[in-house]
């Protein structure tokens, strides 16, 4: 199972979700409580190895914001959350960067219809940190998919079963507060989501 711990902050996070077996670390470059600043990103992502994806976050921001983000913060891939059209990962194709399409499960359901490489599948409100029907997406989303949206360490494990994802993404489910994650936490996501 492909995990994905997002909006991280703190070295001392990416560091446990690095040890614990993360295969990608989310930096919010957008609006959020979790917002880091492109030289934060770079710093943080200067200390993962290789092998694990260091993602950008963006939510509707223009393209050319995003490209000078993306440069500056050195990440190896670039996730565009919401409404954003074809033509924006079209824009992005030229950084040789993983790019990532995120936002709700009534969204195209189809990984690569937006030439994209991996593909989000999030809560009806995108972001809310709140559990969902995760068995209404189970056979339709194609492709490398993750599944988000209000999964813990307590249903990481129940939402798997009922929605069969390539992957999993969590962000506020591993927090002990708004924007401040716990490094117990993390590791317990991780080892949940890989129990089958």
């Amino acid at each position: 199972m492909y995990v994905k711990i997002c909006g991280l902050r703190e070295p001392g996070h990416v560091t446990a979700a690095v040890e614990a077996g993360a295969d990608a670390i989310g930096f919010v470059l957008t609006r959020s409580s979790r917002r880091v600043t492109p030289a934060r990103a770079r710093e943080l992502a200067s200390a993962v190895p290789p092998h694990v994806l260091t993602v950008a976050v963006f939510a509707g921001e223009p393209t050319e914001e995003v490209r000078a983000a993306t440069l500056e913060s050195g990440v190896r891939a670039v996730q565009l959350h919401g409404e954003h059209p074809h033509a924006d990962f079209t824009a992005l194709k030229d950084l040789g960067v993983t790019l990532v399409r995120a936002g709700a499960a009534s969204t195209d359901l189809r990984c690569g219809a937006f030439d994209e490489d991996l593909l989000i599948v999030d809560a009806p409100r995108p972001g809310s940190g709140e559990p969902w029907d995760w068995a209404a997406v189970r056979g339709r989303p194609e492709g490398r998919w993750l599944l988000a949206g209000g999964l813990t360490p307590s249903n990481v494990a129940e939402a798997i079963t009922a929605a069969r994802p390539w992957g999993v993404d969590v962000s506020s489910g591993v927090e002990i507060a708004p924007g401040v994650k716990d490094s117990g936490l993390i590791g317990d996501f991780i080892t949940a989501a890989r129990a089958e």
